[in-house]
């Protein structure tokens, strides 16, 4: 699987610490980080928790990414930003019962963290605990698992509901504030990362518009 690392500017300076513990985990259970910042206060490219959301749509929709692990002070802002793109499934993920619970009953895509709320000493061990609960076993088995059935029948639900009452993501891209495009894939990896690993040509097309390619 492919996890995406999006950080945006008010907690940019964790996003080694968050790096780190992502693919300590990650990477041993065969999944593959990539790191699409911000890396830095001083990165040039400067990303909000809006543009949080609109990056964490291209990349699942475009499947450029499989999975997205982002965040913001409380971890509210970059949920409800992802939430509103097309086939993103967010959840805002404070410990290791909530990783445990959002995979097995809504087996969603992307996670939401709170990077200033709550991170304090030994952070680090409790992001690599949300991890693991994350991606160590199979999600979407249901919790307890006598309601499995159901709870997936509700996912499948709630699928039909969001692309019905949701843009498709190239429609999305085109009609939001080019700037705010423009500034969410300005980093310094994500023409590196990003068409290398894109499955979506009309997607991939309009962003080398945007950047001027």
């Amino acid at each position: 699987m492919k996890i995406a690392l999006i950080n945006e500017n008010s907690q940019c300076a964790k996003n080694e610490v968050i790096f780190n513990s992502l693919k300590a985990v990650a990477e041993p259970l065969g999944h593959t980080v990539f790191n699409y910042g911000m890396y830095s206060a001083d990165d040039a490219a400067s990303l909000t928790y809006v543009q949080n959301g609109i990056l964490a749509g291209i990349l699942l929709n475009s499947k450029a990414a499989d999975f997205v692990v982002t965040g913001c002070g409380t971890g509210m802002g970059a949920m409800l930003a992802c939430n509103a793109m097309p086939g993103v499934f967010c959840g805002l993920v404070a410990d290791p019962t909530d990783a445990f619970l959002f995979g097995q009953i809504n087996d969603g895509n992307a996670i939401s963290m709170p990077y200033a709320k709550g991170f304090g000493w030994a952070a680090e061990l409790n992001l690599q605990d949300v991890y693991r609960k994350l991606f160590e076993g199979e999600r979407g088995l249901g919790y307890p698992k006598e309601r499995a059935a159901i709870m997936a029948k509700n996912r499948g639900i709630l699928k039909d509901v969001k692309a019905k009452s949701c843009k498709d993501m190239l429609t999305v891209l085109k009609e939001v504030d080019q700037e705010l495009v423009k500034g969410a894939i300005s980093g310094d990896k994500f023409q590196e990362y990003f068409f290398k690993n894109s499955q979506d040509d009309a997607i991939s097309s309009y962003l080398n518009g945007v950047l001027g390619r």
